[in-house]
């Protein structure tokens, strides 16, 4: 992740429309906003057997929680058939 990027920069792409992948505790995940103040969080892959939730709705507050421990960020913007 880039030195300068920050959590209103990654908080304003979600609210832009964009969905992101990320790694977190070795296991790859899948966010996007569904209304104002919800975040689906979906579990993608794992590498191994994994305690982790398969779906999740957080909150923001949870969402700046565990943006410092988000790893090898990627953006869909949603328009794959393009």
């Amino acid at each position: 992740m880039e030195k300068d990027y920050n959590f209103e920069m990654f908080w304003e792409d979600l609210n832009n429309g964009f969905q992101i992948y990320y790694t977190y505790m070795d296991c790859r995940y899948l966010i996007y906003k569904m209304d104002k103040n919800c975040y689906k969080n979906e579990l993608v892959s794992i590498k191994e057997k994994c305690p982790h939730q398969k779906n999740a709705i957080y909150t923001l507050k949870r969402v700046r929680e565990i943006f410092p421990f988000m790893e090898e960020l990627e953006y869909n913007s949603g328009f794959n058939d393009l």
